[in-house]
C-alpha cells in the first residue's frame, strides 16, 4: 500500500484524508502541520499519524501531497530538499498558481511532480480536479495520482499545464459561480413573496436536481435546456431575459478573467 504524506492539514488536506481513510490502513497516512490542534483533531477523527516535523513523514512515504498556502511554498520546501532528493516521492501539488519548474527547483529538481487543481466540493465527496504530470511521472504514479483525487470525487487530465488555468476558472472558481446564482435566486424569490426559509430550500434542491440530471443524462445541458422550455410558456420568459442581458458574453467574461488571474498569479507567485 502506498504511503502517503500530506503537507498542510487545512481543509483541502482534510477532505482528501476523509476520502482516502475509507479504503486504506490509516497508518499508512501522515498529516504534517505546525498546528499540533489541527493535527490532534485529524488523529482524533481518522487515526492517521502526524507530526509537526514535515521531516519525520518524508522517509517514511511514496507520495507527498504539497497542501500549503502557495504564498509559503517556497520557503516549506527549502528545508526539505535534501530528503525530499534522497527519497525520490512523487510530488502532488494541490496549491494554486505555482507552476512545476517552480515547483521542482523549490524540491531540488528531478522529481516526479502532479499539479493538482481541486475544488471545495471535494469537501463533501463531489470534488471535481484537472490534473498535470511532469515528464518524469510515471504511469503508475499518474494513476496513484488520479486514485488519490478520485477519492473525494472525480478528476481529468489536461495536456498541457497552461490548461490548468481553465481548469481554475470553471471548477476551481465554479462552485461560487453557483452559490451566487443561488443567492440572486433566493433574493428574487424572496421579493416575490416566498418566505427565506422557502426561497432557499426550492433553490437549492432546484440546483441539485439539476446537477444531478445532467450528471445522469447522456443528454448535454443545451438540449435538457430546451426540453425544459416550452414555446411561449413561463421558462422561456426567464430565459429570454438572460440572453437580452448578454449571459453568455458575461459568465465568458467572467471565466476569462479567472483565468487571466490564475496567469498572474503563477508570475506573482513562481520564480521569474
Amino acid at each position: 500500500m502506498t504511503n502517503i504524506a500530506f503537507i498542510g492539514a487545512g481543509n483541502m488536506a482534510s477532505a482528501i484524508i476523509g476520502g482516502l481513510i475509507q479504503t486504506r490502513d490509516p497508518q499508512s497516512i501522515w498529516a504534517c502541520d505546525p498546528s499540533q490542534e489541527k493535527l490532534n483533531d485529524l488523529h482524533e477523527t481518522f487515526g492517521i499519524q502526524t507530526t509537526t516535523n514535515n521531516l519525520d513523514a518524508i522517509p517514511n512515504v511514496d507520495v507527498i501531497i504539497l497542501a500549503v498556502k502557495p504564498q509559503v511554498m517556497e520557503q516549506v520546501l527549502a528545508p526539505l530538499q535534501s530528503a525530499l532528493q534522497q527519497k525520490q516521492p512523487l510530488i502532488i501539488s494541490v496549491a494554486a498558481g505555482i507552476n512545476l519548474n517552480s515547483l521542482a527547483t523549490w524540491c531540488g529538481g528531478d522529481l516526479p511532480i502532479v499539479r493538482c487543481m481541486p475544488n471545495t466540493p471535494a469537501l463533501v465527496g463531489q470534488g471535481a480536479s484537472g490534473l498535470y504530470a511532469n515528464k518524469q511521472t510515471t504511469d503508475q504514479q499518474k494513476e496513484i495520482s488520479e486514485t488519490i483525487l478520485n477519492a473525494v470525487g472525480m478528476s481529468v487530465w489536461v495536456k498541457n499545464e497552461d490548461e490548468l488555468n481553465a481548469v481554475t476558472a470553471v471548477s476551481g472558481s465554479g462552485p461560487a459561480y453557483y452559490f451566487l446564482f443561488m443567492e440572486a435566486m433566493i433574493a428574487a424569490g424572496e421579493k416575490l413573496g416566498l418566505s427565506k426559509e422557502t426561497a432557499t430550500s426550492l433553490t437549492l434542491k432546484t440546483a441539485l436536481g439539476a446537477a444531478t440530471m445532467a450528471s445522469n443524462s447522456d443528454i448535454d445541458p443545451a438540449q435538457l435546456r430546451k426540453n425544459v422550455t416550452s414555446p411561449n410558456g413561463t421558462t422561456e420568459q426567464a430565459i429570454n431575459t438572460f440572453m437580452e442581458n448578454d449571459f453568455e458574453a458575461m459568465v465568458e467574461k467572467a471565466l476569462t478573467a479567472a483565468s487571466d488571474r490564475s496567469v498572474s498569479l503563477s508570475e506573482e507567485l513562481g520564480i521569474k
